[in-house]
């Protein structure tokens, strides 16, 4: 079958173009190998990484039609499976650019090191004081070491790097594949740094409540790493060390449950008071709501009285038995 490759070509900070590549393939073809032979028997000026071509080093990560995959791991088959054309007469296309959040450099190879200099600001590897002790190897229970088979799957891909729509509107976050790897250290019970760990991921929105819950991280991770559920993990061991009047984050956090038990879904009128206005004891904070609080009177958006759900008792106990469930 004969189908289209338009692949993103561009040079460091030039403007980027489509180019276009008609490929005899089959189905079960990968992305990475119509790469290679477009170098290979078409254009041999075309950029891009590869290594492994077995889903192991995540060097092919690239964008593929629109999300970030492995080249090595995706076929032409079920990419058009996913994206039919619109017109049988058209020819199958396939659109390939290179990872978001990232410089290019050329085509599509990206400057990873602000990807990694990021991981590195969570230590990501076993504190030093416990590998201080001589005498013996640093054990694990089968129990102990299953908690990492996870967030150890993770092979440095910058897929979910790319779709994080917090790393592109807060340059400062440190992003959802520094956070993941930030939980493992978290759960290593070789680990003797675990209180300022968090400490270090709790801070403001470079840290964990940098996170706006897209999801997307999860949908394009290749290894089924699930970082935003990882970054929720670490939420869970802050918030059960602080309590409201720690940071504004953890109070929209804790407001936000108490306020849905109380009610089976939120009471707008008491969230801003109680997280912003820091249950009315931040003067500051409570003058800042007033020109919101005004706009929504006048355009008669704000809730005078509120009706509690149909099945706040239920909602209360899944509640309850979650925390219970969670030791918290």
């Amino acid at each position: 079958m004969q189908v289209q490759f338009k692949v993103l070509r561009q040079k460091s900070n030039k403007k980027p173009h489509l180019q276009s590549y008609t490929l005899d393939v089959e189905p079960s073809t990968t992305i990475l190998d119509c790469l290679n032979r477009i170098k290979w028997e078409q254009d041999g000026t075309l950029a891009f990484r590869k290594n492994c071509r077995n889903t192991i080093c995540g060097s092919c990560s690239m964008r593929i039609n629109g999300r970030s995959a492995l080249a090595c791991k995706e076929n032409v088959g079920s990419e058009l499976q996913k994206f039919p054309s619109v017109s049988q007469k058209d020819l199958p296309t396939i659109t390939i650019s290179p990872l978001g959040n990232l410089p290019v450099i050329k085509d599509l190879v990206v400057d990873m090191s602000r990807f990694w200099n990021k991981l590195e600001t969570v230590e990501p590897y076993v504190s030093s004081k416990a590998r201080a002790i001589p005498e013996k190897e640093f054990l694990q229970t089968p129990q102990e070491r299953s908690r990492l088979d996870q967030t150890g799957n993770c092979i440095m891909c910058g897929a979910c790097y790319s779709e994080c729509n917090a790393v592109m509107v807060n340059p400062d976050f440190v992003g959802p594949h520094a956070l993941a790897k930030a939980q493992r250290m978290v759960v290593d019970s070789r680990d003797t740094e675990i209180e300022p760990r968090l400490e270090t991921y709790n801070e403001g929105t470079q840290g964990v409540w940098g996170c706006t819950r897209c999801y997307f991280c999860n949908a394009v991770c290749p290894m089924e790493v699930a970082p935003m559920d990882q970054i929720g993990r670490i939420k869970q061991e802050i918030l059960a060390r602080k309590d409201a009047q720690s940071s504004r984050a953890i109070r929209h956090r804790k407001v936000l449950v108490d306020l849905v038990k109380q009610g089976g879904w939120i009471d707008e009128r008491k969230f801003g008071l109680f997280v912003v206005g820091n249950y009315l004891c931040d003067l500051q904070g409570l003058l800042s709501l007033a020109p919101l609080g005004l706009r929504m009177i006048a355009s008669g958006k704000f809730p005078l009285s509120f009706e509690p759900s149909e099945g706040t008792e239920e909602v209360r106990s899944l509640i309850e038995r979650v925390r219970a469930e969670n030791g918290n």
